[in-house]
């Protein structure tokens, strides 16, 4: 059997490549999208079936065995299209696969911008973490479709707070309707957009680039208690959490550890868990200062406030105001593999705490750390003792 798979650009005959046409004139069967199978030049077979689905297609195909088949896709056959689903459906056939001229190729040109350098991102049909996509220093082009549209990806970002981030709407590029919105996300969240349309956002600020462990005097302070930089780079050690990790700080005070843990894990999540309004302000602050967008601070007390949270990769307890084996038990149902990390500087929390992990079967590990640090007494320096602090871990022995 003869299959060509080809990329239909935006579908208009302007946007058509010759190869691809001389394709579709010559195929005895035209397999694709309804919309796409309506745009087709006038001259082409009217045996068309619409299907987008891979075996619905490979079942076309094969009710047309002896005619020459066209499957056709949107924008170009390898860029976020069905085209690689369906070839290990196909093998052993004699199969041709022809390029064509991508949504984010039409936009780039609409702009007058390379493209090169932007991360590409599908959020068509599939969940997409829009912040996360942002935060990787460069432009991100998003091929939007389903619930996700440009609307609802600039929501995200507004939510992150990036309401002010630059970015481009275009909407049925390569076509007579073409039109670029250039806006800010607050805006184009509020707004309406073609079903056809591409979203392109400019690269968000970002942080601090350095090893865990950032200066305590770098970080909004107040009357709330604060995780200091040794404590903090030892807990990130612990944790060595993944780029694309799902965290939950707890008791987050400041917001020190959850601001430290979402530069690490700039594609993922850290959800700031605090009950004292004032402490939730100083985490925002921290939040809008270390460009951390990926946090979300989350108000409210352990562990209730955590049931409706994803289910974590790490969790940091730094206060649980007494509900150390509950909030152990909510981790360990949502994550059995959860690696956990909590600090103390009270006897009685370091049991508890061994207690909860034990209870589940984790055998704990328990470290104190005992810092010291130098202080000018005229004409020399004396090393003055802060806190021994207990640092208790569960599931990170890997």
């Amino acid at each position: 059997m003869k299959i060509t798979l080809l990329g239909t650009g935006s579908g208009d005959a302007l946007t058509l490549t010759k190869e691809a046409e001389r394709a579709l004139l010559g195929a005895g069967c035209i397999i694709g999208a309804r919309r796409l199978l309506a745009q087709l030049p006038d001259l082409c077979t009217p045996n068309r079936i619409g299907a987008t689905k891979p075996e619905a297609i490979r079942q076309a195909l094969e009710q047309n065995r002896d005619k020459p088949c066209v499957v056709a896709y949107s924008g170009d056959s390898g860029f976020y299209s069905g085209c690689r689903s369906l070839l290990p459906l196909v093998q052993g056939e004699e199969v041709t696969v022809l390029p064509g001229i991508s949504s984010v190729q039409l936009l780039a040109a609409a702009l007058g911008r390379p493209w090169q350098d932007w991360n590409l991102v599908s959020a068509h049909g599939v969940t997409c973490n829009a912040v996360a996509a942002v935060m990787q220093g460069r432009p991100a082009f998003f091929l939007t479709g389903g619930t996700l549209g440009p609307a609802a990806l600039c929501a995200q970002l507004v939510q992150a707070g990036l309401g002010n981030l630059p970015v481009t709407v275009g909407e049925d590029l390569g076509t007579e309707a073409e039109k670029l919105t250039a806006s800010t996300a607050a805006e184009c969240a509020a707004k309406s957009f073609s079903p056809l349309s591409v979203l392109l956002a400019e690269p968000a600020p970002l942080g601090p680039q350095r090893a865990p462990g950032w200066p305590d005097g770098w970080f909004v302070r107040g009357p709330v208690p604060m995780t200091k930089q040794m404590v903090r780079a030892a807990v990130l050690a612990c944790l060595a959490p993944a780029p694309d990790a799902t965290i939950w700080d707890v008791g987050a005070g400041t917001g020190s550890v959850s601001v430290e843990l979402a530069a690490a894990a700039r594609q993922g999540q850290v959800f700031a868990v605090e009950c004292v309004p004032e402490a939730c302000d100083l985490i925002r602050a921290n939040r809008q200062k270390f460009a951390a967008w990926n946090l979300t601070v989350v108000p409210g007390t352990a562990p209730e406030a955590l049931a409706g949270l994803p289910a974590p990769n790490a969790v940091f307890i730094g206060g649980t105001r007494g509900g150390m084996r509950a909030i152990v038990d909510m981790v360990l149902a949502k994550n059995p593999a959860a690696r956990l990390c909590m600090t103390a500087i009270a006897l009685e929390s370091v049991t508890a705490a061994m207690q909860a992990l034990q209870d589940h079967g984790i055998e704990p590990q328990v470290i104190q750390l005992a810092v010291s640090a130098s202080k000018a007494a005229g004409k020399v320096h004396m090393l003055t003792a802060q806190n021994p602090i207990f640092v208790i871990t569960g599931n990170c022995d890997d």
